[in-house]
């Protein structure tokens, strides 16, 4: 696909510098750049404030003397590199006065945190605001979330179960018990475009709001190409049989640690069978009915929300530029 790369979080040409990780002198030396910046996560969200035009957002980069980062509890990690070093710190251990635990627990939270050191700023999900970053904020939010969400859940060796430790600038976890090194983890889902002439298939799943709908997708199996992936996991959850299929455009999506491989399969039949355990409901879509939706003309019928993937494939799928 010529322009696969367009999607949201797609590469923005982030120079990772991977050669710092390691090299403990070049490591300190980099955050004593006066140059060097920080960006903030806070339960998984970034620290962001208005851009200059005042219409879309950007990540806030801080100083790493600045005093917000007296919350921070761990070592910060290396993201990569711009005009100097950018870092990322976590502060989740910080509780705001007026927190909504409720809000936190919602399929897209729409709540805002400012921490008082940082007043022009605030909290955001991801998710939430998306579109309104440029691809290196959005990348940088993305891998600060993923590597992040990574340590939380990952701080026992999975070999021997002792605690392991932060090596590599952040990227490895060491044991110290049996010296096994472990990486982050991301797992790979298919998510795919699936037409029948002038159709395509889109399903929900439980809990989704209301009339939203998307892509169909599932997570690869061991020893499972892409390809194969994609037709098992459409007849499992529609009953439908796919022929050809064509790998299409990626994109990372940390939430909590997916790669999304987006494809194209041709479908050999038609008749719906849902597995109710997987999808509450899944049908069959024109691209006019599509367009409808995207144009807010089709009550009860949300497509894929902008920034996804999904919205990715259906738009190029419409616009016929899938290839």
């Amino acid at each position: 696909m010529k322009h696969a790369e367009q999607v949201t979080f797609g590469g923005s040409g982030l120079d990772r510098a991977a050669e710092l990780r390691g090299d403990v002198p070049a490591l300190a030396a980099a955050m004593q750049d006066p140059r060097a910046r920080t960006i903030l996560i806070w339960r998984g969200k970034c620290l962001v404030s208005a851009d200059a035009s005042g219409e879309d957002l950007a990540l806030r980069r801080l100083p790493l003397d600045h005093p917000v980062l007296r919350e921070a509890r761990g070592a910060p990690i290396l993201l990569g590199r711009e005009e100097a070093a950018i870092f990322a710190h976590d502060i989740s251990q910080w509780t705001p006065e007026d927190l909504d635990a409720e809000a936190l627990s919602q399929f897209l939270d729409g709540s805002e945190q400012v921490h008082p050191a940082v007043p022009d700023a605030h909290f955001a999900e991801l998710r939430m605001i998306m579109t309104r970053l440029t691809a290196r904020d959005a990348e940088l939010a993305a891998v600060a979330k993923g590597i992040f969400g990574w340590h939380a859940t990952h701080g026992f060796c999975a070999k021997c179960g002792a605690a392991s430790e932060v090596h590599q600038a952040g990227w490895e976890r060491i044991c110290p018990d049996c010296g096994a090194h472990h990486f982050p983890r991301t797992d790979p889902v298919v998510i795919m475009l699936i037409t029948h002439g002038n159709r395509c298939l889109i399903g929900r799943s439980p809990g989704w709001p209301e009339g939203m709908y998307s892509c169909l997708a599932g997570f690869v199996e061991p020893g499972e190409t892409i390809e194969a992936a994609v037709r098992r996991e459409v007849f499992e959850e529609a009953g439908i049989k796919v022929g050809a299929v064509r790998y299409l455009a990626s994109q990372p999506w940390v939430f909590p640690s997916s790669l999304m491989f987006g494809c194209h399969g041709e479908a050999l039949s038609d008749a719906i069978q849902i597995d109710p355990n997987e999808l509450e409901d899944a049908i069959w879509v024109t691209r006019e009915e599509v367009a409808d939706a995207y144009a807010g003309n089709r009550p009860g019928l949300l497509p894929a929300r902008k920034g996804a993937i999904a919205h990715f494939l259906l738009r190029n799928w419409l616009a016929d530029r899938l290839d």
